[in-house]
């Protein structure tokens, strides 16, 4: 009796703390966008509303204001081509304003959030998938075997996760007897077979926005009907080609656009170390399976840090390559741009480090920059740097758990190869976050919920959606809602500022060129804490900025896990080489995973137990 009190009272104070959120929101929402909107109507609609002679004067008086305004922004963009630092600290507190409201509402959301993700059991899911490769084509084990154990594991952990989006069990267990089929027939030896199928018969997962044929491709978008894929991505059909056989489609916020993994169809993901917790974003489904074991290969997509942030959260490895490396063809949103493949990627994510490298030989494509990534790497040749904070006075600076994970790492480089890690200084490398924000959001016709369907670069009017998210009625979500009023703002900014910057931004790629040329990688943080909870990111975004410099400076960085923080939660680093040279990031994440542990299981001690049972 007493604990259907306490479940009834948990129940009404969830459903209050909801209600108090939406009615918060809606306030907010209503003070920022009506004004605007208030204003856009009166503007265009004066003629109407008044006689023809307060028309003029309103007309006037609008002209004026547009000519003081174009003259103020001329002056500022050549006098002032950034932010000076009392001004980003006025946007980080601005920002951090927020945290009196998001903090309090996300502890009371994420009070019912307690169950902890079971821990694996079955030994083949403690296995790499350059071992697994080698099993099925030595006959030790089968294809079957091992995607059966990978589905039965998803369905163990999914309802503690909520990471995936559709399941694709039979037809994988049918690919999977049709490759042991082809292995018992087949009269090569295991040799060849793992050259001609590098991943023959094991699983993986893909994320929502990368396109498997048949499976769901709306990217966490409502359509009032199903839009299946029509095709592979281009990296998914190599991994296929190479005996990957793909279990299912994972969730991602609506179009990618968000550092926490919910939307309005799946819903949100949660983190298998701390269901309270987020799993970051936008790959967040794609690393709590990787995480609580329930895959061991994946796929994703980076354009502010979603091969990097959620691999951090989820304590595996993630890697963005140089750009080009890897086709993006088949990716939803897609861009027109010619230009948008500089700064985005897809790439793997795994569990074990060496699958980095069996991943990227894979997907590939042939016409990519030169990569030698089966070249060897001695750690004692290369030079290694670190830089603790961006310098933009705009992000948090690093926390003591991440802290820990610099100083492991120095410390070991130091000890075991007698290599000194230098601090590594570039000038202006602090007015990065503010040139990252301007090149990404330079970027055209990129499809948003504002793309017109009749015409593939315009876009419809902004106003309803906004409208319809200020009262609740929207099926969108908040960033994607968001993403146009920013998009516009930047693009109603002088073009003179926009190319002042990219002199500067020129001037900082060059010095790190010079800084990291063939032989040295930068370690450098992925995010100032380990996973916060819930929907806090809407007061910790700017802290992004960790990430998005190495999208506009083009560098292939691996985020490398460094084990467990006190209280459980994974903690790690960016490893960041120059362009090309993805190989020595990959070569250190190996290293620093043979000295650290590497990706640690969820609920370890549970583990242990039932071992010792």
């Amino acid at each position: 009796m007493k604990e259907s009190v306490l479940n009834l009272t948990v129940l009404c104070f969830s459903i209050g703390a909801e209600i108090i959120t939406r009615i918060i929101l809606i306030i907010i929402h209503s003070m920022v966008y009506q004004s605007f909107v208030i204003a856009e109507v009166l503007m265009n609609n004066y003629a109407v509303l008044y006689p023809q002679y307060i028309s003029d004067i309103v007309n006037e008086v609008r002209t004026g204001c547009y000519y003081i305004i174009y003259f103020i922004l001329r002056t500022v963009s050549k006098k002032l081509v950034l932010m000076h630092v009392w001004l980003r600290w006025c946007c980080r507190a601005l920002v951090s304003l927020s945290w009196v409201i998001v903090y309090p509402l996300t502890y009371l959301l994420s009070i019912r959030r307690n169950r902890k993700c079971p821990p694996p059991a079955n030994p083949l899911l403690m296995k790499s998938a350059t071992t697994l490769v080698s099993m099925i084509a030595k006959r030790q084990v089968t294809s079957e075997e091992v995607v059966s154990a990978y589905i039965d594991r998803c369905k163990e952990v999914n309802p503690y996760l909520n990471a995936i989006v559709e399941p694709r069990y039979d037809a994988a267990l049918r690919e999977a007897r049709y490759i042991d089929k082809m292995v018992a027939s087949n009269e090569k030896t295991p040799e060849q077979l793992m050259k001609e199928f590098p991943l023959l018969g094991v699983p993986m997962t893909v994320k929502e926005s990368i396109a498997v044929e048949g499976m769901s491709n709306d990217c966490g978008t409502v359509y009032p009907v199903r839009n299946p894929a029509k095709k592979d991505a281009d990296i998914v059909k190599r991994a296929r080609a190479a005996g990957a056989i793909p279990i299912a489609v994972t969730n991602t916020p609506q179009l990618c656009m968000n550092w926490e993994t919910y939307n309005n169809v799946t819903g949100l993901t949660m983190n298998p170390y701390d269901q309270k917790r987020t799993t970051g974003g936008s790959s967040g489904g794609e690393c709590a399976l990787l995480a609580s074991a329930a895959s061991v290969i994946g796929v994703g997509s980076d354009i502010a840090g979603s091969l990097r942030l959620p691999p951090m959260f989820n304590g595996v490895f993630g890697h963005k390559p140089t750009p080009r490396l890897l086709s993006v063809e088949g990716h939803n949103p897609d861009c027109l741009d010619p230009e948008f493949e500089e700064y985005f990627a897809l790439g793997p994510m795994v569990r074990y480090a060496e699958d980095l490298t069996l991943m990227l030989r894979v997907l590939r494509h042939p016409s990519g920059p030169q990569v030698p990534l089966e070249k060897p790497v001695d750690i004692k040749r290369l030079k290694f740097y670190y830089m603790e904070y961006d310098e933009s006075y705009i992000t948090n600076k690093i926390g003591p758990d991440v802290k820990k994970a610099f100083d492991k790492a120095r410390a070991y480089m130091k000890h075991t190869h007698g290599i000194e890690v230098e601090k590594l200084k570039i000038k202006n490398v602090g007015d990065m976050f503010e040139i990252s924000v301007r090149v990404l959001f330079n970027i055209q016709h990129i499809k948003n919920i504002y793309t017109d369907p009749q015409n593939r670069t315009g876009w419809v009017s902004l106003w309803p959606n906004v409208l319809k998210k200020m009262f609740g009625l929207s099926d969108h979500s908040l960033t994607a809602v968001c993403y146009g009023v920013v998009k516009k703002f930047f693009d109603t900014l002088p073009k003179s500022s926009y190319n002042n910057i990219v002199k500067q931004f020129e001037e900082i790629k060059q010095d790190f060129d010079r800084a990291l040329s063939d032989d040295a990688v930068l370690l450098f943080p992925t995010y100032p804490a380990p996973a916060h909870l819930h929907y806090r990111v809407f007061s910790k975004f700017l802290n992004c900025g960790y990430l998005t410099i190495f999208n506009c400076l083009g560098l292939p960085a691996t985020a490398c896990p460094m084990g467990l923080t006190d209280s459980g939660l994974p903690v790690g680093l960016q490893i960041v080489a120059n362009k090309n040279n993805d190989h020595l990031t990959i070569a250190v994440a190996k290293e620093f995973e043979m000295a650290f542990g590497g990706w640690v299981p969820p609920n370890k001690q549970s583990m242990i137990t039932i071992k010792t049972a």
